[in-house]
């Protein structure tokens, strides 16, 4: 009898160990997303179902989790939303689709950004933000779709991009940015007019003749 207690105790233990590690990596999700919420102006309320004291986000609106409630898509593409990226967004290692084009969004990338190795596609497209592109989203070895185009980025693209074998598709236009374009890796196959619309951009580069960050200082 002592023997089927314990087993019975023992098969408990490993259940709520389980549920321990589900809501542990559920919370710091959520809070992740929420510091992003939390950091938005949301006059249309999308992101009202977003609720940190739900055990994980996979409830939320907008957001998408896989069968181990891991967060892989957060879509809030046209949300009219304002205000700016947040680096704990880098804490979603699962995360595959980061959708937040078409709004009002200020500031700069966070390089935490790269932390996101599942990350497929970064799409900030058409918005307002800023500063240099991060050379940290060379670490994105699985993103395949990069759209950065309508902001006020500036600064050089940086090389490290060149490194990541799995991207089809970069679109920078209608930016600040400057030095020349590269002309290696993924990007002997992008158009050139993903470059356009950069005042300062030249290229591409020619390999060993031209400094790529020419025109940037």
């Amino acid at each position: 009898m002592a023997g089927r207690d314990f087993l019975v105790f023992l098969a408990l233990t490993v259940v709520s160990s389980s549920l321990v590690l589900q809501k542990a990596h559920g919370n710091s999700e959520g809070d992740a997303l929420y510091a992003l919420r939390r950091s938005l102006s949301d006059p249309d309320n999308v992101l009202q179902s977003w609720d940190p004291n739900l055990v994980n986000p996979c409830t939320w609106f907008h957001v998408t989790c896989n069968q181990d409630n891991h967060v892989t898509r957060v879509d809030l593409g046209n949300s009219n939303l304002s205000g700016h990226l947040v680096p704990e967004l880098g804490k979603l290692e699962h995360l595959q689709y980061l959708e937040l084009y078409k709004n009002n969004i200020q500031g700069e990338i966070p390089a935490e950004l790269g932390n996101l190795k599942s990350l497929i596609s970064l799409d900030l497209y058409n918005n307002n933000i800023s500063g240099r592109i991060p050379p940290s989203l060379g670490h994105l070895k699985s993103l395949v779709f990069l759209r950065l185009n309508d902001n006020q980025l500036n600064g050089p693209i940086p090389r490290a991009l060149a490194s990541i074998s799995s991207l089809k598709v970069v679109d920078v236009s209608n930016n600040n940015l400057c030095g020349t374009i590269p002309s290696t890796g993924p990007f002997e196959h992008i158009p050139l007019n993903n470059f356009e619309n950069n005042p300062r951009l030249e290229g591409p580069e020619l390999q060993g003749l031209a400094i790529y960050d020419t025109n940037c200082y």
